[in-house]
C-alpha cells in the first residue's frame, strides 16, 4: 500500500513538474515572437551604412517577416497534423535560431535570407500557440493566452528599446545586437525538449482529430479573420508612421520615439487582462464596444486634438490595440471546439491578417504623398476601427464555427 501511495505521489510530482516546464516553455516561445523583428527597426541606420542597401531594401527587412507570416500561416496546422505539434514547434524554433544567427554572418543576402527564416519560424509558432493552449490548458485558456502574449509584447518592446544601447554602449555593433536574441530561442528549445517525447502520440492524435469545418467558407471565420487583419493594419501603421506624424507636427525626434514606446508599453497590462476577461464572458460584445471607443478617441485625438495630449491619444490607441489583439487570440479558442479547429482558424486569420498588415504602411505612406497631409491616412485608421467594430460584433457572439458554417 505504501509503495502504491509513494508511486502516486511521485506521478503527481512529475505531472506538476512537467506542467511547470510547459508553462516556462510557452512563455519563452512567446518571448521569441516579436523581439527578433522589433530589434531591427532602431538599427536600420547602422545596417544601411554597413551593407550599403537602399532605403527601399531597408524597409523591406521589416516587411519580409509579415509576408512570411501570410504565406506560411495557412499550412502550419497541416504540418502539425502531419508531423505532430511538438516536432513542428521545435523545428520552427530552430528556424528562428538559425535565421537570427544567419542574418548577421555575411552581407545583405544573408541578412534577408536569415530574416525570412525568422519570419517562417515565427509564423508557425503564431498559429500553433493558441491550439497548444487549448489542448494543454483547456480550463485556463484566458490566463495562459494572456501570459504568453504579455511575454511576447514585453520582450518585443524591450528589444526595440535596448537594441541601440547593446550595439553602441556594449560595442557589439548591429550584428551582435541582433544575434544576442538567439539566447531566448536557445532557452525556448531547451525547455521544449521534454515535449518531444510525446511527439509521435501528438501526430496520431492530431491526424485523428482533423477538423471537418471548411474555415474559408465560414462567415464567422471571415469575421474573425477581418478582425485580426484590421487590428494588425492599425498596429503596423502606427508602428511605422507615428514618429513621422508627430515630428511633422513639431515634436522632436527623441520625444516622438518615446511616444511610440509609450504606445507599446500601454498595451502590456491589458494584453494579460483582456484574455482573462474574455474567457469569463459568454459574449465578448462589451469588450468590442470598449475597443471601438478607445480607438475612436485615440485616433480622432491625433487628428483634431492638441499635441499637448499626444501621450493620452497614443496610450488609448495602444490600449485599444491590446484589447483587439487579446480578443482575436481568444476568438481562436472560444469559437472552436477542438485544438485542430483552433489551429486552422488561427492559420487562416493570420495569413490574411498579416497580408493586410504588410500592405498597410505602404498604403498609408501613399495617401500621405498624395494628399501632403496625415489627416486622410489617419481617417483610414478610423475607418478600419469602424470595420473592427462591425466584425467584432459578429465574432464576439457566443457560438462556434462548426455551428455557424454554411
Amino acid at each position: 500500500m505504501k509503495s502504491i501511495e509513494k508511486s502516486a505521489v511521485t506521478q503527481r510530482q512529475w505531472r506538476i513538474s512537467e506542467s511547470f516546464i510547459l508553462v516556462v516553455a510557452l512563455l519563452l516561445i512567446g518571448a521569441n515572437l516579436r523581439a527578433p523583428i522589433t530589434s531591427i527597426g532602431p538599427l536600420l541606420g547602422s545596417i544601411k551604412e554597413s551593407t550599403g542597401i537602399s532605403n527601399t531594401l531597408a524597409g523591406m527587412i521589416t516587411t519580409v517577416p509579415l509576408l512570411a507570416f501570410a504565406v506560411l500561416s495557412p499550412f502550419a496546422s497541416k504540418l502539425s497534423r502531419r508531423f505532430g505539434m511538438e516536432r513542428v514547434i521545435f523545428c520552427a524554433l530552430l528556424f528562428i535560431a538559425l535565421g537570427a544567427i544567419g542574418r548577421t554572418l555575411f552581407g545583405a543576402g544573408s541578412l534577408f535570407a536569415g530574416t525570412i527564416l525568422v519570419g517562417l519560424g515565427i509564423a508557425v509558432c503564431n498559429v500553433l500557440l493558441p491550439s497548444l493552449v487549448k489542448q494543454e490548458f483547456p480550463n485556463k485558456v484566458g490566463v495562459m493566452t494572456g501570459a504568453y502574449t504579455l511575454s511576447m509584447n514585453i520582450c518585443g518592446a524591450l528589444a526595440s528599446g535596448i537594441s541601440i544601447p547593446l550595439a553602441v554602449q556594449l560595442g557589439i555593433g548591429w550584428k551582435g545586437a541582433l544575434a544576442c536574441w538567439v539566447i531566448l530561442t536557445v532557452l525556448a528549445l531547451a525547455t521544449w525538449l521534454p515535449r518531444m517525447r510525446s511527439a509521435r502520440l501528438s501526430a496520431a492524435t492530431s491526424a485523428s482529430n482533423r477538423s471537418q469545418v471548411n474555415m474559408w467558407k465560414s462567415p464567422l471565420a471571415w469575421q474573425i479573420t477581418f478582425f485580426m487583419g484590421l487590428q494588425s493594419f492599425i498596429f503596423y501603421n502606427i508602428v511605422s508612421w507615428l514618429p513621422e506624424i508627430l515630428m511633422d507636427r513639431g515634436m522632436v525626434a527623441d520625444t516622438a520615439g518615446w511616444m511610440l514606446s509609450l504606445t507599446q508599453f500601454s498595451m502590456m497590462p491589458f494584453t494579460f487582462l483582456v484574455p482573462i476577461l474574455a474567457s469569463r464572458m459568454k459574449s465578448q460584445i462589451p469588450l468590442v464596444y470598449v475597443t471601438f471607443s478607445l480607438y475612436t478617441v485615440g485616433i480622432l485625438g491625433l487628428i483634431f486634438g492638441s499635441t499637448a495630449f499626444v501621450p493620452l491619444w497614443v496610450s488609448l490607441i495602444g490600449i485599444a490595440g491590446s484589447f483587439s489583439f487579446g480578443l482575436v487570440m481568444m476568438f481562436f479558442n472560444l469559437r472552436t471546439k477542438t485544438a485542430g479547429e483552433a489551429a486552422e482558424l488561427s492559420g487562416m486569420a493570420q495569413s490574411v491578417g498579416y497580408l493586410m498588415a504588410a500592405v498597410g504602411p505602404m498604403m498609408f505612406g501613399y495617401l500621405h504623398d498624395l494628399t501632403a497631409s496625415w489627416a486622410i491616412p489617419l481617417f483610414l485608421l478610423f475607418a478600419a476601427s469602424i470595420l473592427i467594430f462591425i466584425c467584432g460584433l459578429g465574432a464576439a457572439k457566443n457560438r462556434f464555427i462548426s455551428e455557424s458554417n454554411s
